[in-house]
């Protein structure tokens, strides 16, 4: 029996992140599901799609009709709903986690709402798998004025409070690390926070080309691995590297983005600069998406963790020339069935 699991997910944020007045404008969710659905590579499809709980998607203030509308249509298409991205940014109407004051009560507020739409939906069977992604809201420069350590811990407690809230409707919290996010900005900043906050319902949410910047330092080069001016040109330095990250990180991991990575940052729209979508075929990609992918899917004994029943593509602040194109999404769900066959199991 070939391997049907973990399922594959396209993500619908790319159509969001990145757009807006100063770049292009958003893709619609009804488009983004459109293009989902639409990829083929020799009959294998799409599994699902993970949503960005923000407008012109779906509003978190949206009503039970509207979010059981939009439940419709992406199951119209044969398509499961799985992760979601908690608008918990200030732009947004969330707030700095390090706040202690509004910005925390707006955080938790974003986390409650999300967290109440996941739960309606796995009621309606509309959602198998799944977890809330979070991030600290809160810029490098931010975290780093005044006390940081301090802050660390404001960022934690306001993520434990974010955990109860979570509880109570049945839900896991992933953190996804990123260079442009005060607290998780580095890997081992990643690890700290992670101990920090110790509840069972968070965890890590893995990217692929974020995690690469991890190793370069970025924003964090005390915490650089490898060594400055790396020419990319010694595989095994950066599987050492690589996995340093991997084994730090993977035992928080529930949740994981196949990605790729140019080794640059970049930021459009009103987002800040992060690590580098490329996309699938690029050739100027870091990553051995297949082999790097199995640093996060097996343990460091080689076995598989089967922790995550779905795994995601992402690639944002793509041009959307490049995400209208169905060749697009045919390149990233083979990278995607390619894991899948390295790295997954059948049930």
């Amino acid at each position: 029996m070939p391997n049907n699991y973990p399922k594959l997910h396209n993500a619908a944020w790319p159509g969001v992140v990145g757009k807006g007045p100063d770049s292009e404008p958003p893709i619609s969710l009804d488009r983004m599901i459109e293009l989902t659905a639409a990829a083929d590579v020799d009959g294998d499809k799409f599994d699902g799609i993970d949503l960005f709980l923000a407008a012109p998607h779906i509003d978190i203030d949206s009503d039970e009709a509207a979010i059981r509308s939009a439940v419709d249509k992406i199951q119209s298409k044969g398509v499961a709903i799985g992760s979601f991205v908690a608008p918990v940014w200030p732009p947004a109407g969330g707030g700095a986690a390090q706040d202690p004051g509004e910005g925390r009560t707006k955080f938790l507020d974003a986390v409650r709402k999300s967290c109440a739409i996941g739960q309606k939906m796995r009621e309606w069977g509309a959602r198998p798998s799944g977890v809330v992604r979070i991030d600290s809201a809160t810029g490098v420069s931010e975290w780093a004025e005044g006390d940081s350590d301090a802050n660390t811990k404001a960022i934690a407690e306001t993520f434990r409070q974010a955990a109860d809230i979570a509880a109570d409707y049945g839900e896991q919290l992933a953190a996804e690390g990123e260079i442009c996010w005060g607290g998780m900005h580095s890997w081992r900043k990643m690890v700290q926070l992670l101990e920090m906050v110790d509840k069972p319902n968070v965890g890590y949410q893995a990217d692929m080309a974020h995690n690469l910047l991890y190793t370069m330092g970025y924003n964090a080069p005390e915490d650089r691995i490898l060594p400055d001016g790396f020419e990319w040109d010694d595989p095994e330095q950066l599987d050492a590297a690589y996995k340093q990250v991997a084994d730090a990180l993977r035992p928080w991991t529930i949740d994981f983005h196949v990605a790729q990575n140019d080794a640059t940052v970049f930021g459009s729209g009103s987002h800040d600069k992060t690590g580098r979508h490329c996309r699938a075929t690029d050739p100027n990609g870091k990553l051995d998406v297949e082999k790097h992918s199995g640093f996060w899917l097996r343990n460091s004994a080689g076995s598989l963790t089967k922790k995550c029943r779905h795994i995601c593509w992402d690639g944002c602040m793509f041009p959307n020339a490049v995400m209208e194109d169905g060749e697009t999404w045919n390149d990233v769900l083979r990278a995607m069935v390619r894991v899948r066959e390295a790295h997954g199991w059948a049930e």
